[in-house]
């Protein structure tokens, strides 16, 4: 399936967007994590097996042990809590991150956008318990798979969405970058009317996105074209006249409209 984008408006009215993980790239961290908590039980039963191999030393051969059977009690407890608290405790103090969410480059945030907190990771992973059911959590998959924000029961009651990460950008500056400040432009170089930018959607973001890629990979008469090509189709939508423009005024239009919708539209998977 389709992973979707979710859009996010922050308490401070900032529009965010992400990638929501789909199911495929939250299989894959599972079983990642699935592995380490594999390892861990094993050592844990490890121990178990030692321990119980030492107290056989102390009593007859067919006499019940009942520090055996404490001992059995007690690892039991200990790998539920593991296995449980793996997830509950990882999450929340990595950012709502486990090995395996970091590996695939996930992560779980709060339907607004915000970090994940004490209780919504206790919720979402308390109701693991209900997502794993009848058995390997075929619950969990259909809603993940169903749900248009690929939502388990557990993300649905805690609040809580997992998206994939950005990427962090490299320091160094692109071409277009370079551009951008040769010419001294911020996203306040052009005045546009209230809500005007409105109607730029991801059509027009790539357009924009594939136009400055090329800006500074092509002579400066196909320069031209292109501009009047991406103006022609840009501008108009936004109510702006392009016959009284200059070229330099119209790259540096598409360029400020660029830099206005990079924070909200571009996010690398």
């Amino acid at each position: 399936m389709q992973e979707e984008q979710v859009d996010i408006k922050t308490p401070e009215y900032v529009s965010l967007q992400f990638q929501a993980a789909g199911l495929g790239s939250r299989a894959a961290a599972f079983l990642i994590d699935q592995l380490l908590l594999a390892i861990i039980n094993f050592a844990v039963i490890i121990g178990l097996v030692l321990f119980m191999d030492l107290q056989s030393s102390y009593i007859y051969f067919f006499e019940e042990s009942p520090i055996s059977s404490g001992a059995i009690a007690i690892t039991v407890i200990v790998l539920f809590v593991i296995n449980w608290g793996y997830f509950f405790a990882y999450e929340f103090f990595s950012g709502g991150k486990t090995l395996g969410k970091s590996i695939i480059g996930i992560r779980v945030i709060q339907d607004n956008g915000q970090s994940i907190t004490l209780l919504s990771s206790f919720i979402r992973n308390l109701l693991r318990i209900i997502d794993m059911l009848p058995f390997y959590y075929i619950v969990g998959m259909l809603m993940i798979f169903f749900h248009g924000k690929h939502k388990r029961l557990g993300d649905l009651t805690a609040g809580t969405v997992v998206v994939h990460e950005r990427k962090k950008k490299s320091k160094r500056k692109t071409g277009i970058e370079k551009v951008i400040a040769s010419r001294g432009l911020s996203r306040n170089s052009v005045t546009f009317e209230e809500g005007s930018l409105k109607p730029l959607q991801a059509k027009e973001w790539k357009l924009l996105k594939t136009y400055t890629q090329r800006f500074t990979g092509v002579e400066q008469n196909q320069r031209l074209v292109l501009t009047k090509q991406v103006a022609e189709i840009i501008l108009p939508k936004i109510g702006m006249e392009i016959e009284r423009q200059t070229e330099e005024e119209l790259e540096n239009i598409l360029l400020v409209i660029y830099l206005n919708m990079k924070d909200e539209w571009e996010f690398e998977l």
